[in-house]
């Protein structure tokens, strides 16, 4: 069984999270600018067994896609061109840039880390695995 690894995509950077081997927890990996992405997927994929990248659709409060999928779909279908044994999904990542920033108020962050470009864009990226591991979608996937 293979990781699962989530993208919150981003103009400028995207924050990546996986699981475990087990598919357990997910756990932030960091940021990567956007302008690497592919590269960066080209040397995971090689290093570790990966069976799913989760990106982040993201939508506004009535449900719809937002602005930002004008350039993340044709980035993940880049993606899917790049790596076309890889299977690629959407999950909704509404309100995982507030949450993100709630846990790390929560946690105990201090302010000027919390300020850091891209803190957030990591624990999005975490909350947006760790809740497609909760989800029926995920479940769905097994099958």
């Amino acid at each position: 069984m293979g990781r699962l690894l989530a993208i919150d995509y981003g103009r400028r950077r995207c924050g990546i999270a996986a699981t475990d081997v087990s598919r357990i927890v997910a756990t932030g990996i960091g940021t990567i600018a956007t302008s690497g992405l592919t590269e960066f997927l080209r040397g995971y994929f090689a290093k570790e067994t990966v069976d799913l990248v989760v990106v982040g659709e993201p939508r506004d409060m009535h449900g719809h896609h937002s602005d930002s999928m004008r350039y993340i779909t044709p980035a993940v279908a880049r993606l899917r061109k790049e790596f076309p044994e890889m299977k690629f999904v959407y999950f909704d990542e509404r309100f995982t840039s507030t949450l993100a920033h709630r846990a790390m108020i929560d946690g105990g962050m201090r302010k000027s880390r919390r300020q850091v470009k891209g803190e957030a864009d990591v624990m999005a990226a975490t909350i947006i695995l760790n809740d497609f591991l909760e989800s029926q979608a995920y479940r769905m996937t097994l099958n």
